[in-house]
Order: structure tokens, then C-alpha cells, then sequence
């Protein structure tokens, strides 16, 4: 458990907003895209501060994947409902709709995006980000984000692109892997590079405090778990690191366990060759050590997988998609050359959709070494990170 500072380092976008008495929205009918992540620095949520605010007209709330209350399982259809507590229609984005209707906006002037990013291309948070400000430019609102820390950091920016004819829910945007971007921030390049049909007026209110280098334990902010098999903030670090290897069949990323996300294993696999293999490696920041477990529910359930637990000696030292590539070419070779075709349609495709493309299952399959595709990733990391400059907001 992450201690918390006596007075949190970093002023979130909702605190910033009071702190300018929310200025720009007095009298406005409000619409909140967000979640059990959308608290301020003392953990008052979002929802609530608005409420309390006389001169502020919040009318409806919009829920993305995992549902307001984050209580949904991954891919489970968010239900439109009347929120008991507060008496607000709950708008779904993560069922027979993924971006919101016209008739969800009409009775609302403004926007509101906040929720709590894990800075990774396949969280579905940041699809629901630019197709909620597609809509809202479609109806002609405004759209406001209040920006939050990236809890990678922000100079983190790692992996595969993105071949724009694979993009889906679970990679809408041009961006690698680990983008190092903070929701505003994106924002501000979906907006800048029309990735989006409709661009409404946007105005990111952004944090104070934060900078380019920060994990999160540096912010003192409370860590709220961002969906089910994200509790800490570990599993967010883990989740760029093993939640792609979790997809291919026979393989389990603890997901299904006390340790999602933190755990690689499979049936039959020598645990403990496998962990002096990976820690030869000397991959830098990374610790692996041999376990065995048994996954409580998934296709796993019951099942004795064997493989290693991931520690970070010093996460700012880690390249996290690096260590994915690694890790798949060792599983490749303890479990055969045909780990990909033992996956169903659905599972191949949606390997494929996360991955941005084909290509890291075809150089896998074709047996090529995983330090082969992680050297082509470069001329496009070095590019992007230029290109993203300008839409920087903590330099």
C-alpha cells in the first residue's frame, strides 16, 4: 500500500476548476463523463463537488466501460440507468452505443470529461475520450477535460504502433503503446490532428504540480482502482507488460487471480528455468521470480499455471513493452511454435486489434527474435515523441 503525503503534491483538473470558482460553466447544463475514478485530491468525487455548487446545473452522467461504480467486468455491456443515489440519468458508452447520441446531449451545453487514464493505448478510457468529443462537436457543445496525471509518467513512450486499418475500441488513436500522454494532453492532439470527423470547442483544465517525470507515488494522490483487474497502481504498471500475453490462449497473465496482471504462467512450464532465462536477460528496473498458481475464474480456472511473478527494482529504469516482447518469445519457446493457432477467431482478432496490427503475431509465428521487432519500433518512438511536442502542457 502506497502512503499517502500529508497534502497531496499535485492539484488534480477538478481542484483546479473550483479553484477558479468553475469559472466558464456558471448556468450551464452539465454532462459528466466519468466514473468511481473522478475524485478529487481529498477523494470527494467529481459528481458530488459539481452537486454542491449552486451556481453549477449538472443533468446527466455518462458511464464508460466497467460502469460509473467501476463495478462491470471488462468487455460486460454498461447498462443506461437512473442513478439511485443522485436521481441523474445514467447515459451507457459501453453497450448498444460506444459514443454519445444526440439525443443524450440535447439537454446539455457542456461536456465534462473526468476519469483516470492508466496510459496505455488499449484502455478503452481514451476511446470513449475522443468519441465523446466527436459527438459533442457533432451537436455543437463545449468539451471539457480535467486533465489527471499519467501514472506511467509522461516521458515514458513505448512500443507498436498503430496501422490505422486495425483501429477499434481498443485503439482508436495513432499512438504507441504507452504514449506518455495525460488525458489533456491527448485531447489536445486528437483535436490538433482531426483524428476526429466533428472538433467541438475544448478547454482542458490542467493539473498544477504535475511533471513529465512523476510515478505515482510522487503525486500523493489516492490510487482508485480503474477497473476491475486494475486495484493498485502496480497492475497498472503491469498491464502494458503482460496484459497482451494474457490474450493468447494458453497462456495466463493473473488475471483470474489475487495478482492480476502481475503473474505469467502456463500449464507444464518449468517455472524455474524460465525465471533464469528472463533474469539473464538483465532487463534494466525488472526482478522475475518463479511461481505457481491456480487462476480461481477464467477459460483457467482450476488450472495450475506456472511461470514468474514481475518486480521492479526501479520502475523508472523499465522498458515495460520491451519486457512484453520478451516475455512472449520465451513462452513461444517453452510452449511451440503454435501458440497463435490454438486461438479462437474472436481471441486471434482481438490479439491483433490491441497489438494495432498483425505484425507482432506474424514475427512471433515466423519464430524471429523479440529483439528484432523491438529495434523496428524505433525510427516510429523517436518520431512520435517529436510530434507530440506541441501538444505538451507540462514541459
Amino acid at each position: 500500500m502506497v502512503g499517502l503525503q500529508a497534502k497531496p503534491v499535485v492539484e488534480l483538473g477538478i481542484d483546479v476548476l473550483a479553484g477558479n470558482q468553475f469559472k466558464g460553466l456558471e448556468g450551464k447544463r452539465l454532462g459528466l463523463i466519468t466514473n468511481q475514478t473522478g475524485v478529487n485530491a481529498a477523494g470527494v468525487s467529481t459528481i458530488d463537488v459539481l452537486r454542491a455548487n449552486k451556481d453549477l446545473n449538472l443533468v446527466a452522467l455518462f458511464a464508460p466501460e466497467h460502469g460509473l461504480y467501476g463495478a462491470e467486468a471488462a468487455g460486460d455491456d454498461v447498462a443506461t440507468i437512473v442513478d439511485p443515489r443522485t436521481n441523474l440519468p445514467v447515459y451507457s458508452l459501453f453497450g448498444s452505443t460506444r459514443k454519445p447520441t444526440q439525443e443524450m446531449l440535447k439537454n446539455i451545453d457542456v461536456l465534462i470529461y473526468d476519469l483516470q487514464d492508466i496510459g496505455c493505448r488499449s484502455y478503452t478510457y481514451i476511446s470513449t475520450l475522443g468519441l465523446a468529443m466527436e459527438a459533442a462537436g457533432e451537436a455543437k457543445k463545449e468539451f471539457y477535460v480535467l486533465d489527471r496525471p499519467n501514472p506511467l509518467s509522461g516521458n515514458r513512450v513505448e512500443g507498436m504502433p498503430l496501422d490505422p486499418k486495425y483501429r477499434s475500441f481498443v485503439g482508436e488513436w495513432e499512438v504507441p503503446f504507452v504514449h506518455g500522454l495525460t488525458v489533456g494532453e491527448l485531447a489536445y492532439m486528437i483535436h490538433g490532428e482531426n483524428w476526429i470527423n466533428n472538433r467541438p470547442k475544448l478547454t482542458v483544465v490542467p493539473m498544477r504540480g504535475w511533471t513529465r517525470s512523476m510515478h505515482w507515488p510522487d503525486t500523493g494522490l489516492w490510487w482508485v482502482p480503474t477497473s476491475p483487474h486494475i486495484p493498485t497502481v502496480e497492475s497498472a504498471y503491469n498491464y502494458p507488460t503482460t496484459g497482451l500475453i494474457g490474450d493468447v490462449v494458453l497462456i495466463n497473465n493473473g488475471v483470474g487471480y489475487t495478482l492480476p496482471f502481475s503473474l505469467v504462467g502456463a500449464p507444464g512450464v518449468d517455472a524455474y528455468s524460465l525465471t533464469a532465462s528472463l533474469n539473464a536477460r538483465n532487463l534494466a528496473g525488472f526482478f522475475f521470480r518463479p511461481c505457481s498458481y491456480r487462476p480461481f475464474y477464467t477459460p483457467a480456472e482450476g488450472k495450475l499455471m506456472c511461470g514468474v511473478q514481475i518486480y521492479y527494482a526501479n520502475i523508472a529504469d523499465t522498458n515495460l513493452c520491451n519486457c512484453a516482447m520478451f516475455l512472449l518469445e520465451e513462452f513461444r519457446h517453452r510452449l511451440g511454435p503454435d501458440i497463435f493457432d490454438k486461438m479462437s477467431a474472436d481471441q486471434s482478432s482481438m490479439f491483433v486489434k490491441e497489438c494495432g496490427g498483425p505484425t507482432i503475431m506474424e514475427h512471433f509465428r515466423a519464430g524471429k527474435p523479440a529483439s528484432e521487432i523491438i529495434q523496428s519500433w524505433e525510427p516510429y518512438l523517436q518520431d512520435f515523441r517529436s510530434h507530440r511536442a506541441k501538444y505538451l502542457l507540462y514541459k
